[in-house]
C-alpha cells in the first residue's frame, strides 16, 4: 500500500504536474523516444511504479518487446538509433548526476535533436525524474495484472 497518495492530499499541485505532463507529451519529442527515457531513469530510480507504467505504455505504442528487455544495457545493443542512444545518455547522466552533464553528451543531444526537440527531452527528463521522486519513496505500487 503507498504511504501517500497525492492526488488526493495535495490536489492542486498534482493538478500542476500531470499539466506539465500533458504539456511534454504534445511536444516534438518522438514519443518512443520519450518513453524510452522514463523507462530508463525509472530504472535508474528502482522506481517499480513508473517502471511498469511505462513498459505498457511503450508497448501499447508498438514498441518492440526486444527493445525494452535490452533497455538497461543499450550502450551494447545494436537495437537503437543514434538519436535514441544521445538521450538514454542524457536520461542516465542527468537521472545520476544532473550536475554531471559533459560536453561531448549535450553535443550528441544538440546534433541528433533540433532545439526544440532537445528542450522537450530536458523537460521529459526532469519530469520522469519528479515522478519517480514521489512514486518510489511513496511505494507506489502498479496495478496487479492477470
Amino acid at each position: 500500500m503507498s504511504r501517500l497518495n497525492l492526488a488526493e492530499v495535495a490536489p492542486e499541485m498534482y493538478k500542476v504536474f500531470i499539466q506539465a505532463e500533458q504539456v511534454i507529451s504534445k511536444g516534438p519529442l518522438d514519443p518512443a523516444i520519450r518513453e524510452l527515457v522514463k523507462i530508463r531513469s525509472s530504472q535508474i530510480n528502482g522506481c517499480l511504479f513508473c517502471i511498469d507504467m511505462h513498459v505498457h505504455e511503450a508497448l501499447r505504442l508498438g514498441e518492440k518487446q526486444d527493445r525494452i528487455y535490452q533497455l538497461s544495457a543499450w550502450r551494447e545493443s545494436e537495437l537503437y538509433t543514434d538519436a535514441e542512444r544521445a538521450a538514454l545518455a542524457y536520461a542516465e547522466v542527468a537521472t545520476e548526476r544532473p550536475d554531471g552533464v559533459s560536453d561531448e553528451v549535450w553535443e550528441a543531444v544538440a546534433a541528433a535533436f533540433k532545439p526544440e526537440e532537445a528542450g522537450y527531452l530536458v523537460a521529459q527528463v526532469a519530469q520522469i525524474n519528479l515522478w519517480n521522486r514521489i512514486a518510489a519513496p511513496m511505494h507506489t505500487r502498479p496495478p496487479k495484472r492477470s
